[in-house]
């Protein structure tokens, strides 16, 4: 969901006639090519889980056994095999499309320059795609895909605000994986238009996300801790008494406290080390926060105790999927200019100051 939050970004900009991204726009784009591949094999995963013998991570995708589960009987209308399998289809296949789309739109101010009517007709064409996928992302990742792809995880345990909490999550990520990207073309001589003026606002969002999320996670905790109902309080118990509460801790301090302290100061936000920094530990916190999302009750055992397993070999795997959209987004940037030079918010960002 992090390269499908970059798209996004893309969309919200667009939408709002932020200009200053245009700079840099490309690369946000190249990004969000990856949106097929990691889809694909996130299908692949999660169809087998659904669909496989083993239901050790989807307990409810055991119709025998939900039958038996007065809870997840009940939940059988949302949390089933066929109604899973299709949403989840029509999500990536809508995220790719809809997305291919706007970066075909974007692309077309490579052919020749606009005239001021064609300049009016082409931000037109941008603006409603980019509603209509904003449209589809509030069906999805605000709402529906949460639900289903994580917590539903834990079944029996439910909060009103884990869509927006996940959303928080991804979209910081993206936004610092997109500052990492921008920062190594810079490094290497490229993005001669992008400044630290663009660098300064791609740290505003890391820290504002960043102080949103921490709203998120601080709203979700404290209304289950102040209300000590055991059906909501299970799913915090393993996280903050239980093995996992090293973890839980540390993905506060990573994702609040160090975004917070570091990010705040203007000239923070501008140095090239001090942002990198920040975006690899943005993105590390963020894997961290989904992990312990997941974890704690996919390594529970039958007497409902969990554990924690070794965390190096997960690791691997997020850096494998770290390459693979490194791998991705290099192949897409080599295939297109850097740089929207005709189009019409292009001066908009050449003269950006903050």
């Amino acid at each position: 969901m992090v390269v499908n939050a970059v798209m996004f970004f893309i969309c919200a900009t667009t939408l709002a006639w932020g200009g200053w991204q245009m700079s840099f726009r490309r690369v946000s784009e190249a990004i969000s090519t990856c949106v097929p591949v990691i889809g694909v094999i996130t299908l692949v995963i999660l169809l087998a889980l659904i669909f496989g013998s083993n239901h050790t991570i989807y307990h409810w995708s055991d119709s025998h056994h939900a039958e038996q589960d007065p809870a997840l009987a009940h939940k059988m209308g949302f949390l089933n095999k066929p109604f899973f399998a299709i949403w989840t289809i029509i999500t990536i296949a809508g995220w790719w499309l809809l997305g291919k789309k706007i970066r075909s739109l974007s692309r077309n101010s490579d052919n020749k320059p606009f005239t001021l009517e064609e300049g009016k007709k082409y931000i037109w064409n941008n603006t409603v795609w980019a509603a209509i996928y904003a449209v589809l992302f509030a069906l999805t990742v605000l709402s529906s895909i949460p639900w289903l792809w994580l917590m539903s995880i834990d079944a029996h345990w439910y909060s009103t605000m884990y869509s927006w909490y996940t959303f928080a999550s991804t979209f910081v990520a993206g936004i610092a994986l997109i500052t990492l990207f921008v920062v190594y073309l810079k490094n290497n001589g490229y993005l001669e238009l992008t400044t630290k003026e663009h660098l300064h606002d791609l740290g505003k969002f890391m820290f504002a996300f960043s102080i949103f999320w921490t709203y998120l996670w601080f709203s979700q905790f404290m209304l289950i801790w102040y209300a000590n109902i055991p059906e909501e309080t299970v799913y915090f118990k393993p996280r903050v008494q239980g093995p996992y509460r090293t973890i839980f801790w540390l993905n506060l301090i990573i994702n609040f406290l160090a975004p917070l302290l570091i990010l705040m100061k203007r000239a923070s936000k501008r140095n090239y080390g001090t942002i990198t920094m920040m975006a690899v530990l943005i993105i590390f916190g963020h894997w961290l926060d989904f992990y312990q999302m997941v974890m704690p009750s996919v390594m529970m055992d039958e007497k409902g105790i969990t554990h924690v397993p070794n965390i190096l070999p997960d690791l691997g795997i997020a850096l494998g999927f770290v390459g693979l959209i490194m791998f991705v987004t290099t192949r897409s940037l080599a295939k297109h200019p850097l740089i929207a030079k005709n189009h019409p918010f292009l001066k908009e960002s050449i003269i950006h100051h903050t």
